[in-house]
């Protein structure tokens, strides 16, 4: 009888010892939860040397060709204002940025070269996506195909819409956005850029 009390005890005892060490452990992993950043937008979690490319940075260069198979090369926009986005079809942010990106090209055509560089390597049809959506669509701004998905890696692009901001002289000029734009937040990084 003395055993079977002793062992029951004992049962007990390592028992209330795992219930509190659960709930510790509850309440650091809330803890945890609710310190980290949740405002990005679109964002992915990615390893810090992956970050992207830093202001002042040189902006890899390209060329790649459009849908009407124009060659496009980053170094053609030097002395323009460049503003280069990667998206896919498949991309509900993208498609939600896009008419503004259209109503940027619009008014800042002048000075600034919207170029929205399609994933074509990450489509379920490659360039046949491209194409209809772009029929459905018709944007007016230069759509070059990243067809091996090399310049995507150049610019260390691992979710989509991802946009750069690229100075007259072919150097980064602002953090890199991650997640869809407003028609507000381009005009203000336009007046930012040099």
């Amino acid at each position: 009888m003395v055993k079977n009390i002793m062992v029951i005890s004992v049962l007990l005892c390592l028992a209330g010892i795992a219930v509190f060490n659960f709930i510790q452990q509850e309440k650091e992993s809330e803890e945890a939860s609710s310190e980290m950043n949740t405002s990005a937008e679109g964002g992915a979690i990615a390893p810090v040397e992956s970050a992207g490319l830093e202001p002042g940075d040189k902006a890899p260069a390209f060329n790649l060709e459009t849908l009407n198979g124009d060659k496009l090369q980053l170094a053609d926009l030097q002395g323009k204002k460049v503003i280069l986005n990667f998206w896919a079809t498949w991309c509900p942010p993208c498609k939600e940025e896009m008419p503004e990106m259209q109503d940027i090209h619009e008014k800042y055509g002048d000075e600034v070269e919207v170029v929205a560089v399609n994933m074509t390597s990450t489509e379920a049809s490659g360039i046949e996506d491209v194409q209809t959506f772009n029929e459905e669509y018709a944007y007016t701004y230069t759509m070059p195909l990243d067809e091996d998905g090399n310049i995507s890696k150049a610019y260390k692009v691992f979710n989509v819409p991802t946009t750069y901001f690229i100075n007259t002289d072919g150097t980064i000029s602002l953090p890199r956005k991650s997640g869809p734009m407003t028609y507000e937040f381009m005009e203000e990084s336009i007046s930012q850029m040099e």
